[in-house]
Parts: C-alpha cells; sequence; structure tokens
C-alpha cells in the first residue's frame, strides 16, 4: 500500500512539474491506447467471424463469374473491412494531437516564464526554472504519447491491410 502511495506522490509531483496540460496528454494517450487495444481485441476475435460470415455468404454462390458476382464480391469485402478500419482514423488523429497538446504545455509553461520575468525583472531564477520545467515537461510527454501512438497505429494499421487483402483472397472467382 506505501509503495502505491509513493507512485501516486510521484506523479502528482510529475504533473505538478508539468502543468495541466499533462492531464489532458495523459487522457489523450489512454483514449489512444484503449482504441489500440480494442482493435487487437477484434482482430483476435470478432474478425474471424466477420470474415468467416463474408466467405460463407460468397462460398453459398452458385455462380461467380457474372458482373453482379463481381459486385456483391466487392459488397462483402467492402463490410468487413469497414468493420476493420472501425477507429482507425481517430487513433490516427489522436497520433497527430499529442505532441500538439504538448506544444500548448510548452507555451502555457512559457507565459509562465514571461509573467516571472515581468513581474520579478528577471531575478528570481527559481521561479523561473518552474516556468521552464512546465514548457519543456509537456513537450516530451507529448512526443512520448505520439511516438508511442505511431508504433500502435502502424501495427494496427498493418493488421487491418493482411486481414483485408486476405479476405480479397479468399475470395476466389474460380467457378
Amino acid at each position: 500500500m506505501t509503495a502505491l502511495m509513493d507512485q501516486l506522490e510521484a506523479i502528482k509531483a510529475f504533473v505538478e512539474s508539468g502543468g495541466e496540460v499533462l492531464v489532458l496528454i495523459a487522457i489523450l494517450t489512454f483514449v489512444m491506447w484503449t482504441l489500440i487495444f480494442e482493435r487487437l481485441w477484434y482482430f483476435k476475435g470478432t474478425l474471424k467471424r466477420d470474415v468467416q460470415g463474408a466467405l460463407d455468404t460468397w462460398e453459398a454462390r452458385p455462380e461467380r463469374q457474372s458482373w453482379n458476382a463481381h459486385q456483391i464480391r466487392y459488397a462483402l469485402i467492402s463490410r468487413v473491412s469497414e468493420k476493420v478500419r472501425s477507429n482507425m482514423s481517430m487513433i490516427e488523429t489522436l497520433v497527430s494531437l499529442a505532441p500538439l497538446f504538448g506544444l500548448l504545455g510548452t507555451v502555457w509553461g512559457m507565459i509562465e516564464v514571461f509573467n516571472v520575468l515581468a513581474i520579478t525583472g528577471g531575478g528570481d531564477a527559481k521561479s523561473m526554472a518552474s516556468g521552464v520545467s512546465k514548457a519543456t515537461i509537456p513537450t516530451m510527454a507529448g512526443m512520448v504519447a505520439a511516438l508511442s501512438g505511431v508504433f500502435g497505429n502502424t501495427l494496427v494499421t498493418r493488421i487491418a491491410e493482411r486481414e483485408n487483402q486476405l479476405l480479397a483472397d479468399h475470395l476466389t472467382m474460380d467457378h
């Protein structure tokens, strides 16, 4: 219990040293990774059922050569692809927003530095250091969130592309 309290105190001190924007970056990162894990969960479970449903529908067709058959194949692939790509654009957006939130924290911290300069005339180095800290820590946090999100987004995008291609390959037009 003491270790947990120490960890919470360390997190609180980190947020105080970086400013309120760190809370926004933490929320953004949490939502981003929740969506990434949701996609991975979908790929491991429900996707198999969706693909099997499309394959069963396609295999039940007596012919696969006509224009109508081509359109039905295209529709089956599109429906599964839409489910596969669900939330992907939101993940990409959150990855893009993370460094912008870091930049917001940088500006916020620099405003604090300039405020200290205006009030003290530059004589209070400790107060200025606090503002510089509030300017650099959110930048770092935003970049770390974005880099981790790029990794997660790349992973789910590759899986999505592979699964879409596998489905298209399995919907053969051989008879």
